[in-house]
């Protein structure tokens, strides 16, 4: 039997201040991994973006609605899903933040940052209409250790 992957749950109500708590537990899993710091930021930013819209479009703010977290670290891949209870959207249909009339917009950008800051996003729709975002970076793998001569010349 193949031993499940090691997960990380968290579950937060749609509130914007409770998104520290998610960034905190992705920042420390990210460094027991391996992450550099600057790989580890993007992935960062991309979950709190992922949250922010979750808890702000999905959930519309409402406290007793929650955002559930999911951090399943394989092999390979840390796949990130982020859930909410909301309505749904659709990911084709939102303005271009780079087209000239919503570049001083001050929201509209998280979905963007998101497809440049980790591996790979997908969007999906429950039944019930909540949204699923799932994140996926490649874990950094351990360097090869080197073979070393035994013989030393003076």
């Amino acid at each position: 039997m193949p031993t499940p992957e090691p997960m990380i749950h968290v579950r937060i109500g749609s509130r914007f201040e409770d998104i520290e708590l998610v960034d905190l537990v992705a920042a420390a899993a990210l460094t027991h991994l391996g992450f550099e710091e600057e790989v580890a930021d993007r992935v960062c930013l991309a979950i709190r973006e992922a949250v922010a819209n979750a808890v702000q479009h999905g959930n519309r703010l409402v406290p007793e609605r929650i955002t559930q977290v999911v951090l399943a670290i394989g092999e390979e891949h840390l796949d990130i899903e982020i859930k909410d209870e909301g309505g749904g959207f659709d990911p084709d249909n939102v303005p271009d933040p780079l087209a000239a009339e919503n570049l001083l917009k001050p929201t509209g950008r998280g979905i963007f940052l998101m497809r440049r800051l980790v591996d790979a996003v997908d969007f999906e729709f429950d039944d019930d209409g909540a949204t699923v975002v799932r994140l996926r970076q490649r874990i950094p793998q351990p360097p090869e250790p080197q073979e070393r001569e035994s013989e030393v010349d003076i």
